[in-house]
């Protein structure tokens, strides 16, 4: 009898760490790894799709849908469609290299990068008119590739989103990415901004507030290369982390019908 006590006393022990410590080291290591990814400027589809996979629900958006266009400025990637009315030979499908430019006929590189559409439409009236009385010219944007953001952790599908403006707000991306689940610490979101210098810039998102209180003064804006990181709640990480244990104490030592009771119980306690 004495045993069985001293057996059971020092099973409390590692039960204690997994309810009460290992959920907060658990919270503190995700964000700590989303904010070394953002200080590294590793902002590229391999190495965000690998943190977004070690996230809670983490199922990467295989077709990332682009956000409504505002304004957009052209960017490396972006593919433009050039139509010239009544000129076949002028018009085009076009791919913006990796230095901005188009290479189209007669006229060699053009600079894209920066322009909005319209701009880029002037600026192929000039060039033609040299071949051409009163061009009418017509530009098409077919790809959104150059800007991006990444929302990550507790949505629907984290993973990365093209932007079709410049700018998109905090609410926009989120509803994007399928809003947050029920396991999602809505109050305490981050906004995450990398820089070149290392320096990364940090912000505290209420998108609860946000989507349900109707307050938009804390509904920030994103940039290219942001990520939104909506981490999961602490009932939701305990539940974790100790579900598979509390099956395996339970099978080990009161049998399977205890142990489906007790994995039950854990079920119960994340909703």
């Amino acid at each position: 009898m004495r045993r069985t006590k001293m057996v059971n006393k020092y099973k409390i022990i590692p039960v204690f760490w997994l309810i009460f410590i290992a959920p907060f080291t658990a919270l503190a290591a995700d964000e700590a790894g989303v904010k070394a990814q953002a200080a590294a400027g590793e902002v590229n589809d391999k190495s965000l799709i690998e943190t977004a996979q070690q996230l809670p629900a983490a199922a990467q958006a295989v077709n990332a849908p682009a956000l409504e266009a505002i304004t957009y400025t052209l960017g490396p990637e972006d593919m433009v469609e050039i139509f010239v009315q009544r000129h076949p030979e002028f018009s085009g499908t076009f791919p913006i290299n990796t230095d901005g430019k188009i290479q189209y006929k007669f006229a060699g590189d053009i600079d894209a990068n920066g322009l909005t559409k319209k701009e880029l439409e002037e600026k192929i009236k000039k060039i033609i008119s040299n071949y051409v009385i009163n061009p009418e010219v017509n530009v098409t944007l077919l790809e959104y590739k150059s800007k991006v953001i990444y929302v990550l952790g507790e949505v629907t599908t984290p993973g990365k989103y093209y932007m079709k403006s410049d700018r998109i707000t905090v609410r926009e991306a989120v509803v994007s990415a399928g809003l947050p689940s029920v396991t999602a610490a809505m109050r305490r979101c981050r906004l995450i901004t990398p820089a070149k210098n290392g320096k990364v810039k940090t912000r505290s998102v209420d998108l609860y507030t946000v989507l349900y209180g109707g307050d938009l003064r804390r509904n920030l804006e994103m940039q290219p290369g942001d990520v939104l990181y909506v981490p999961a709640t602490i009932m939701a990480k305990v539940v974790r982390v100790i579900s598979p244990v509390t099956a395996t104490v339970g099978v080990s030592s009161a049998g399977p019908e205890s142990a489906s009771t007790g994995r039950e119980a854990v079920t119960a306690l994340a909703r």
